[in-house]
């Protein structure tokens, strides 16, 4: 379900949005930094800093996440279920490998949130749809470029 497409996305998006809902129905949406696509069925999630969020699963497994290259403006947002895997847990390394590579030590992993995707749809800026003939992937980056008043990394021209 995750396809190579699916885990580039992933991999070139610096933030993930993490969609859960309480008991309550309250729905809760929080910025992950530390996230990774696992393998072809599971994204991992860090928990650093999200008792809500995990709260929130335990009550709750329906989750969504969305995340997208902010200067291609594309992406993906991923529906599926979510299970709080403990540091406790025999499965805590496994899980949590690729994350603690990007978290190093310096932001500890309380536990890992594994998201098994059940959905996938793409997310495109309104300009693919709109003026499919004439937006491309570099006319957004260049776009985004100058909104952000950033330029390329030597090497990336």
């Amino acid at each position: 379900m995750l396809s190579s497409e699916v885990q580039n996305s992933a991999a070139h998006s610096v933030l993930c949005w993490l969609a859960t809902v309480d008991g309550n129905g309250q729905p809760n949406v929080s910025p992950k930094e530390i996230f990774a696509a696992f393998d072809s069925e599971h994204l991992v999630i860090a928990n650093i800093a999200s008792p809500t969020s995990v709260r929130n699963i335990e009550v709750n497994p329906l989750v969504c996440v969305s995340f997208i290259d902010v200067f291609v403006q594309k992406g993906f947002k991923v529906a599926g279920t979510a299970r709080n895997v403990r540091r406790q847990d025999t499965e805590f390394s496994r899980w949590a490998a690729p994350l603690e590579a990007k978290a190093g030590p310096r932001f500890p992993i309380h536990s890992v949130l594994v998201v098994r995707a059940t959905a996938i749809d793409p997310i495109l800026a309104p300009s693919y749809r709109l003026y499919s003939t004439e937006t491309t992937e570099q006319s957004q980056v260049a776009s985004a470029m100058r909104a952000y008043g950033v330029q390329p990394a030597r090497g990336d021209a």
